[in-house]
Formats: structure tokens, C-alpha cells, sequence
């Protein structure tokens, strides 16, 4: 009984740490997607570890930083994938900007939000620029 009690505890270990495992490796393979080729903002802030809710309001405040200042996104995509996860049923235009792109925008932004604040803060961090 002892030993199959331990085997049971161990299984629920590895189980565990396979888990967070994959949710770390995920993680750094997105992380690295952006830092090879420009993604949209609001994948960027997800990357730079910032909560879905908070990172789609970001991207929707950097965007309107883009326009003033006059930035073009380097590239654009038609995809169905949407912010809060699992897919769309029409396609959207989505602008993917560059890291020095996003950059340039997070020092122009200011927010006025506590949460943007620190999510603008991680964003800096994650994109090398200073904030």
C-alpha cells in the first residue's frame, strides 16, 4: 500500500511539473516569434507577459500612438485568430509591427490606467526599449 501511494504522488508530480513544462515552453517559443518577425501588438504584450484583458486595451492605445505618430505596421495579415483565443468566423486585417517599431511606440504612450502603466512597463522590458 506505501508503495503504491508513493508511485501515486509521484505520478501527480510529474504531472504537475509536465504541465508547467509546456505552459513555460509555449511561453518562450512565442517570445521568440516575436523577437524573429513582427507580430501583432497585442501578441507582443501577451509574449511580454501581461493578461489577455489588459494586453487587447494596450494594443488598442499603442495603435491610436501609430496612427499620430505615423508609424505603418511592416506588415499585414488577413487571420481569423481573435485576442480572447479560439478562431473567428470572419477574417480580420491585422497590422504586425516590428519590435523597434513597438519600441518607438511604447515611448510615445501614456497611459493613464494603473494596469496599462505596468503593462507598458513589461512591454518596454520585453522590447529592449527604455521606458
Amino acid at each position: 500500500m506505501q508503495n503504491s501511494l508513493i508511485r501515486r504522488e509521484r505520478r501527480a508530480t510529474r504531472r504537475v511539473l509536465r504541465s508547467e513544462l509546456r505552459r513555460r515552453s509555449a511561453a518562450n517559443r512565442l517570445a521568440s516569434s516575436c523577437h524573429r518577425r513582427p507580430r501583432s501588438l497585442a501578441t507582443v504584450a501577451i509574449a511580454a507577459g501581461v493578461d489577455k484583458d489588459t494586453a487587447s486595451g494596450c494594443a488598442n492605445g499603442l495603435r491610436t500612438v501609430a496612427k499620430r505618430l505615423g508609424v505603418t505596421p511592416a506588415a499585414t495579415a488577413r487571420t481569423r485568430r481573435t485576442v480572447a483565443g479560439g478562431r473567428a468566423h470572419r477574417t480580420h486585417t491585422v497590422s504586425r509591427y516590428s519590435l523597434g517599431q513597438v519600441c518607438t511606440l511604447v515611448r510615445a504612450y501614456k497611459p493613464r490606467k494603473p494596469a496599462y502603466v505596468a503593462a507598458i512597463a513589461l512591454i518596454a522590458a520585453f522590447a529592449g526599449g527604455a521606458r
